[in-house]
């Protein structure tokens, strides 16, 4: 009995994706949990695993958008691939060269490495790779790039008549009035609508504080090699932030729960969303389970699922079941802002710049390396006064990380 391939869960709102490219043919044989087809959300381009081994069939076409629970196609197990599906990996001609490799991206490069070749009108055969197993990378193709003179190295083949590109498309001139008008992008018009309708179903409000960030700088001066021998990663800000935050979480669960109609859904876990920046926009991928992890395997964790990220290769699992969020504007120069809500979460930690700022300390006026937060709360279930001690607690524990490994 054929098994229906769905739209599975693709994280908190996300209610529709788009089938951007079948990775396997209608009628091709697959094993269970390979990669069967790329999907597109306002969040990430996730692959799309093979729930059952046998026969693939297709029943929706690239370029759709799919709502979540919908059925693209079905899978077979007890199915005979067809002579299309057999064919439907690109075979080498008699000079070992893939006539689809020569008009078309090899299949096995990443969503966000395909666009770029794409759009570059770039041969990824003619590009050295680094990524593991030989994949090419997004750092690949941005190498080459910056080196356009040097010779790729490829193997001599026979001349061939020059095949003029084709010419990308015009961009929309200016009206008259220095008016240009662009048609916006699907996920751009998603991304809009998600955030309205967060503005418009939240009671949001943002409370801010400052932390002084001298005793992580120390901490992190005096150990940062050490602990980059033993784990094996290095030691950052943000899982002091982190690790702060799900204490903090623990001791003002409300700020950790989410409404669901008239009820309050309490969670006794901590799955942490850690908002990425990446070449196609912001995606927030979720680490489970902060609440058991230690400073090295949160790093670990977040070194992983921001590499997937950007290279996007995020896994479904990895885009969903978030109770908190915590953003960085601030490597990208923010020095303060006002965090919306990833709903269904009620809370929000908005991080920014540090910058070297004269304080009051003990009666005396020092420079210290200073950083603003920012806490946005959904105030239909969290209080004002639960906000701000929320964010006070938050701002002691980074302020003595002794404190955190404590749990005092």
């Amino acid at each position: 009995m054929p098994f229906d391939v769905v739209i599975p869960e693709l994280g908190e709102s996300v209610a529709e994706a788009i089938l951007v490219e079948w990775l396997k043919g209608d009628g091709e044989a697959v094993e269970m949990d390979e990669p069967i087809a790329v999907l597109e959300t306002d969040k990430a381009d996730v692959e799309l695993p093979a729930p059952q081994a046998g026969v693939l069939t297709h029943s929706r076409a690239g370029g759709e958008t799919i709502l979540v629970g919908e059925a693209i196609g079905s899978i077979d197990p007890d199915g005979t691939p067809s002579a299309e599906g057999k064919k439907s990996k690109p075979e080498a001609d008699k000079t070992g060269t893939s006539a689809a490799k020569a008009s078309a991206p090899a299949p096995d490069l990443s969503p966000a490495v395909r666009r770029m070749v794409e759009e570059k009108h770039i041969d990824p055969a003619g590009i050295p790779t680094t990524g593991k197993g030989g994949r090419l990378t997004k750092e690949d193709v941005v190498n080459h790039l910056a080196a356009p003179n040097e010779p790729a190295k490829t193997t001599p083949v026979a001349p061939v008549t020059p095949v003029a590109l084709p010419k990308p498309a015009p961009k929309p001139v200016a009206s008259g009035d220095g008016i240009r008008r662009e048609p916006m992008s699907k996920i751009r018009q998603r991304i809009a609508a998600h955030l309205v309708a967060a503005q418009q179903n939240a009671a949001m409000l943002t409370t801010f504080n400052e932390v002084d960030m001298t005793g992580i700088f120390d901490l992190r001066t005096r150990y940062k090699e050490r602990f980059q021998e033993v784990h094996g990663v290095s030691l950052g800000l943000m899982s002091f932030f982190v690790r702060a935050s799900v204490l903090a979480l623990q001791e003002y669960e409300m700020v950790n729960a989410s409404i669901d109609g008239t009820d309050i859904l309490y969670h006794d876990f901590v799955h942490m969303g850690i908002a990425v920046g990446t070449p196609r926009g912001l995606v927030v991928p979720v680490i489970k389970h902060t609440e058991q992890m230690t400073l090295d395997q949160i790093e670990l964790e977040i070194k992983r699922v921001a590499g997937a990220a950007r290279d996007g290769k995020l896994a479904i699992n990895d885009l969903s079941g978030g109770t908190f969020t915590i953003t960085n504007g601030g490597v990208f120069g923010s020095m303060l802002s006002t965090p919306i809500l990833n709903q269904p979460q009620t809370g929000i930690l908005g991080m920014h710049n540090i910058q070297q700022r004269p304080i009051a300390l003990n009666g005396q006026v020092v420079i210290r390396p200073m950083m603003y937060l920012a806490l946005t709360y959904d105030h239909r279930l969290i209080d004002g006064e639960n906000s701000v001690k929320f964010l006070v607690r938050v701002k002691q524990m980074l302020e003595d990380p002794a404190r955190m490994m404590l749990g005092v």
